[in-house]
């Protein structure tokens, strides 16, 4: 649910881009979660739901706590009624998320933040619907990934990175997704702490994305947080 022009509006509504990211991620984070939320009860916001694949993954592992799902565009939205039982349109602007200050034990937002024109007013919303001490589950692209920096090196463009929203240039890959900002492990933990979140945690996932014969060493790399394809991080409202 980007925060976005007008020219990028029409290509998130575009049925054929992509809203759903890899299982394995969507696990983990749920796993982390599920952890920090021993109590049963607790309100969990998917805040970029896209088409509930990703909440629906987690929901048994969150079983006993209310997930809403929350998405800016209709499309997505219409896929998610069929997974998820909550169900909301929202914004990532000032006030564009229909909660009360502090109502959201949690908040998932995944694959999300790399597709924001503008962070700063996204986070600061999330922390406006998240109680004190309520946790922010981020994952997103690593532009450090393994594969990466081996890329870089040999002058490629990084995986996950794009210069234009009608193909791909210079960098594996066929599929444009919309990425606009990408994050190393040592940036997205000082970007959460300066947006208001203490406690920030950072481990790795894989990504779907990698070939077959490559799957054995992207896992592996999840051991290195700072050089796994995905970063997920797990922060405290303060």
């Amino acid at each position: 649910m980007p925060d976005h022009a007008p020219g990028l509006r029409d290509f998130y509504e575009n049925p054929a881009v992509p809203v759903a990211s890899g299982d394995a991620r969507s696990r983990r984070q749920a796993r982390l979660l599920a952890a920090a939320l021993p109590t049963p009860g607790a309100l969990v916001v998917d805040v970029g739901c896209g088409d509930g694949t990703a909440a629906a993954t987690a929901g048994p592992i969150l079983a006993g706590h209310r997930i809403v799902g929350v998405d800016w565009s209709q499309d997505a939205l219409r896929r998610a009624r069929s997974r998820l039982m909550h169900v909301v349109r929202g914004e990532l602007d000032h006030g564009g998320l229909p909660f009360a200050d502090g109502s959201a034990d949690a908040v998932l937002f995944s694959e999300v933040i790399e597709h924001l024109v503008d962070p700063d007013a996204a986070l600061d919303e999330l922390r406006r619907i998240l109680r004190p001490g309520g946790h922010l589950m981020v994952s997103t692209p690593n532009l450090a990934a393994w594969y990466n920096r081996g890329l870089l090196l040999a002058g490629w463009q990084p995986v996950f990175s794009e210069v234009s929203l009608r193909g791909i240039h210079g960098r594996p890959g066929t599929e444009v997704v919309g990425h606009l900002r990408l994050y190393t492990a040592r940036a997205l933990r000082s970007f959460l702490r300066s947006a208001g979140f203490d406690d920030v945690r950072i481990t790795g996932a894989p990504f779907h994305g990698v070939p077959r014969g490559l799957r054995l060493v992207d896992r592996a790399a999840c051991a290195v947080p700072s050089a796994a394809s995905i970063l997920l991080a797990h922060a405290r409202r303060r």
